[in-house]
């Protein structure tokens, strides 16, 4: 343990760094050094964050990890584990506020990558997100449901949970990535199982949007889909 010196030195500048350039540059471990360090003040935590993004595979792991599953790390503390929950749950309301103002308003393939533009604003990772609709479509929700390259696989059952824990009638697919507007065979046949497993407990999959540093590409309008 310590509570000065050197320590508390590296707390500073990490600091510092984040209130000069927000997360820009950081690794992943030192973000949630830099978190933990408000519920554990008085310790090295960069060990501990290490072991946590290769225990639960990334940060992502770590926030949605049951606190049960957390609370058996050795040295987290349940400081910590309210700490990683409020943030995760913060985090939500935060996009389910961003996307209020938006509900609507996607009424075209451009509108619904806009505003998965907005919604992942600072966040330069490919990712794949889903807008969660009401009977009149209007966005009731948007979440990110795979961040990395596609190839590591996107599960279709994840898309149907979100939309059962947001009671939506329909789906519009958004995949944000670098580079052109393109789909592979795989991305294609992502879509319509994504389509076929929403259909059957009748949710409409109105569309899957490939979108890249210039423009996109509509599953609907390509045909695709149904």
């Amino acid at each position: 343990m310590y509570a000065g010196g050197q320590g508390a030195g590296h707390r500073k500048r990490l600091k510092d760094r984040f209130l000069k350039s927000s997360l820009q540059g950081f690794h992943d471990y030192e973000v949630l050094e830099l978190l933990l360090t408000y519920a554990i003040p008085r310790r090295d935590v960069k060990p501990l964050s290490k072991k946590l993004l290769a225990d639960f595979k990334g940060l992502k792991g770590i926030f949605e990890a049951d606190p049960e599953r957390l609370r058996e790390i050795s040295g987290l503390g349940e400081a910590s584990v309210v700490l990683l929950g409020l943030v995760r749950e913060a985090s939500r309301a935060y996009l389910s506020e961003k996307v209020s103002s938006s509900k609507g308003a996607v009424s075209s393939p451009g509108d619904a990558v806009r505003i998965a533009r907005e919604v992942s604003e600072g966040d330069s990772e490919e990712g794949v997100y889903a807008f969660f609709l009401n009977s009149k479509n209007e966005v009731l929700g948007v979440e990110c449901i795979h961040m990395g390259p596609l190839e590591k696989g996107v599960a279709p059952k994840a898309v149907i949970q979100k939309a059962f824990s947001h009671n939506a009638r329909s789906v519009i697919m958004v995949h944000l990535k670098q580079g052109r507007a393109s789909a592979s065979k795989e991305e294609r046949a992502l879509a319509n199982e994504i389509e076929a497993a929403a259909s059957s407990i009748d949710i409409l999959v109105h569309d899957y949007i490939v979108a890249g540093s210039q423009g996109f590409m509509s599953a609907k309008e390509m045909g695709w889909l149904k």
